[in-house]
């Protein structure tokens, strides 16, 4: 289940407020002493990961599905999506934050309210040095929002308390708000590096609109030379001799490579023509699609902010009053009926089902 991005804070009566992790979100599936961690994409995350798995094994419960992010925290408590990134290179081991229980000790949970999921969660969930139970902010959306801006948080979650778990679907029942201007980008291809820089220069970005992907801009900041030797290892399996932009820059030296790895940036702003300003790379995306990653005001965004606006008494309509979100044009949301995109997702539609311990699966009703 997704949330919907929302473009302003907002209020509305008896919704949860939760803070909004910089992470990795991972599906944690418990068959007695066996743990998977699962990106949304169907990728095996465990092995990447062995102190979480090693606490959600310890867990009492004989079989759980859980979901959340593994965060990597700076030392004011804030989560940093770059410090994830460097877990490897030797940075404070990962903590596992989880904000949702699908499946425990052999019943389904998936069409249980919020509130009883959370209560499910907070029994069965011990915290410790590698697992968390997401942070509850204020009860007011523009206090908690508020909170997250003076602590730098990346944003804020609100959760009707009423909503379902609904695997694959980006529901108006869930809304993000940001605090921090960073979005995911396809990578289309990079310079040469000059000077004293090895591997590579800048990292040329941008975004599908429809089957067009649109140049968003050059990003030359951010990088170690570890990082660096990493990426250039990555990318250049991927190279070809065209540019996949529909408008590409004109640039010199650059190796042009297929769009298939997802870049976290920050920047100060975006364009009115949609180019960021003052970019910085923050890591590698390996839990998103190259192809989720769409264009503002693309026909994906334009018919999902539609079905979100048309949602009924969905949290993302404004209220009569204004107290109601509008969806981002950046959101790339989907409606509760809309089918998911591919039966691999860890939230996606079938996958929570399928994520199910296999001794218990036979007592559980099907979602």
């Amino acid at each position: 289940m997704l949330a919907t991005l929302v473009d302003a804070p907002f209020h509305r009566p008896g919704w949860i407020w939760e803070e909004k992790y910089d992470g990795i979100r991972l599906i944690a599936v418990k068959d007695g002493g066996r743990v998977r961690l699962l990106t949304r994409n169907d990728k095996d995350r465990t092995a990447d990961f062995p102190e979480v798995a090693a606490a959600v094994a310890a867990l009492p419960a004989p079989t759980l599905v859980l979901d959340g992010e593994v965060v990597v925290f700076d030392a004011d408590g804030v989560s940093r999506f770059q410090l994830l990134q460097r877990h490897a290179a030797g940075a404070s081991p990962p903590i596992y934050v989880v904000f949702d229980c699908l499946y425990a000790r052999g019943r389904d949970l998936m069409g249980e309210p919020l509130t009883a999921r959370r209560a499910v969660l907070e029994s069965e969930v011990r915290e410790g040095p590698r697992l968390k139970l997401a942070r509850r902010l204020a009860d007011n959306g523009f206090e908690a929002f508020a909170e997250a801006r003076r602590r730098g948080l990346e944003g804020v979650i609100g959760k009707d308390p009423t909503s379902r778990y609904q695997p694959g679907v980006r529901s108006p029942a869930w809304c993000k708000v940001k605090a921090r201007a960073e979005e995911e980008f396809v990578i289309g291809g990079f310079t040469a590096p000059r000077g004293s820089r090895h591997h590579l220069g800048a990292l040329l970005v941008g975004a599908w609109d429809g089957d067009a992907l649109r140049y968003a801009g050059k990003v030359g900041t951010g990088f170690t030379e570890a990082t660096l030797a990493a990426l250039h290892r990555r990318l250049s399996p991927l190279a070809r001799p065209q540019p996949r932009f529909v408008d590409p820059p004109r640039e010199r030296d650059v190796t042009w490579v297929e769009p298939r790895l997802v870049a976290q940036i920050g920047f100060t702003e975006m364009t009115g023509d949609g180019k960021l300003r003052h970019p910085v790379f923050l890591g590698l995306r390996e839990d998103k699609s190259a192809r989720d990653v769409h264009w503002a005001g693309s026909r994906e965004v334009r018919s999902d902010s539609r079905n979100v606006r048309q949602a009924g008494s969905g949290a993302a309509r404004a209220d009569a009053n204004g107290e109601g979100p509008r969806a981002s044009s950046r959101a790339t949301p989907r409606t509760a009926a809309a089918p998911a995109r591919s039966p691999g997702d860890a939230t996606r539609r079938g996958t929570a089902a399928r994520a199910r311990p296999r001794r218990s699966h036979r007592r559980a009703p099907g979602p």
